[in-house]
């Protein structure tokens, strides 16, 4: 099987080459590429049985009937959201997608709550400020976190991680989630999502996104929280509404917003076209205000995490390659 790796950096070829090696393989050729997927360069996977995508990349209906069109039958995302995969097209055309649903969650759950801290403690400020030689402590002062409420929206395996963390810091844990996970009854208690808002002083999101969930925090969600929140986002950018996060971080409601992900990082992918580059773009005012710290997407930078996405989609591939199924497909296409 040949595969036709998008969006290449570095540390994807590095561990995708020792996975490969790892793996000892003679079914499996991997061909690298900087350029992302979309309908300009799926045409580059002529000539491959499979492409390796990311979030941010286009798998819209175009891209993948151009795709078809040049012989693929599998998508491997390297990632856990598919979002940006236009599901029905790809059954149309055959082709199978498949994902990586818990590469490290632990990762994620450690840097949401690496920017939790960061944002109570006002560390960016502090930083700064004693490169300036200030030794000041004013406006840094935060609050403990052991005796408080953390709220999580989202109690998979990332929300999970989360929760056990958050117990570690001596915090009351209660979550909100369609499902209940059982491995957590112990010590998290499940509430309906307005408690959740009225009860936490820290709100950490570990949901995906679907229509359900999209704008799920708002200036409505918004003016039910506590004064003094701690908002945090590392799973997707439209579970936020960014006007309206703009509206109560200026109605003076958080203590700290941390994010990782952001409305504009991703392009529509059911649009034949990129997002345009707005002239006074929201994720550049939320960086404007000094209670925010804003991330890379980089909750899933591990060496750990890179190192299970890698091995996880050659097994996916595997899978494909066995005409067997997989937990990890998204649609059962070709099987």
């Amino acid at each position: 099987m040949k595969i036709l790796f998008y969006d290449t950096k570095s540390y994807d070829k590095d561990s995708f080459e020792a996975a490969v090696q790892k793996l000892d393989s003679t079914e499996i050729e991997i061909e690298f590429i900087k350029s992302d997927l979309d309908p300009r360069t799926a045409a580059l996977a002529e000539g491959c049985d499979a492409v390796c995508a990311f979030v941010s990349s286009n798998v819209g209906a175009k891209t993948l009937d151009i795709l078809h069109n040049k012989g693929v039958r599998l998508v491997l995302m390297r990632c856990a959201g598919f979002n940006n995969v236009d599901l029905i097209k790809a059954e149309e055309c055959g082709i199978r997608i498949m994902r990586v649903p818990g590469y490290s969650p632990e990762a994620v759950a450690e840097h949401a709550i690496a920017l939790a801290l960061a944002c109570n403690r006002r560390l960016y400020k502090a930083y700064n400020k004693v490169r300036e030689n200030d030794f000041s402590l004013s406006g840094l002062m935060g609050i403990n976190f052991n005796g408080k409420t953390a709220g999580i929206i989202g109690t998979g395996k990332i929300g999970a991680a989360m929760c056990r963390i958050c117990r570690g810091f001596g915090m009351k844990v209660i979550a909100y989630d369609v499902y209940q996970n059982p491995a957590l009854k112990d010590f998290v208690e499940y509430v309906s999502l307005d408690e959740l808002l009225a009860q936490s002083d820290l709100i950490s999101l570990h949901c995906p996104l679907m229509d359900s969930t999209y704008h799920l925090i708002n200036i409505d969600t918004i003016k039910k929280m506590k004064d003094g929140v701690i908002l945090v986002n590392t799973s997707r950018g439209a579970l936020v509404k960014t006007d309206d996060l703009v509206d109560g971080i200026r109605m003076h409601k958080f203590a700290g917003v941390g994010l990782d992900v952001y409305e504009e990082e991703t392009k529509n992918v059911f649009e034949d076209r990129s997002d345009e580059i707005l002239e006074h773009s929201t994720t550049a005012r939320l960086l404007s205000f000094p209670n925010v710290m804003i991330t890379s997407h980089q909750g899933f930078f591990t060496k750990e995490a890179l190192t299970a996405i890698a091995e996880t989609t050659l097994e996916n591939a595997l899978h494909y390659i066995a005409g067997k199924p997989s937990p990890n497909d998204v649609n059962q296409s070709s099987l």
